[in-house]
């Protein structure tokens, strides 16, 4: 089964990104993704709703 989450930029902490991710998978998801608003490629953390 697969959930929805919210990926929240760890510099600025505003939610940019929404994506689909296992739910057996471990632990929470960190991705490196383009922050508009930074301006930067900065580390992305999970935020569940």
């Amino acid at each position: 089964m697969r959930e929805y989450i919210t990926l929240e930029c760890d510099a600025c902490k505003r939610r940019n990104y929404r994506t689909q991710k296992e739910t057996r998978g471990p632990g929470r998801l960190k991705l490196k993704k383009y922050c508009k608003w930074c301006r930067t490629h900065t580390i992305h953390n999970e935020r569940r709703r």
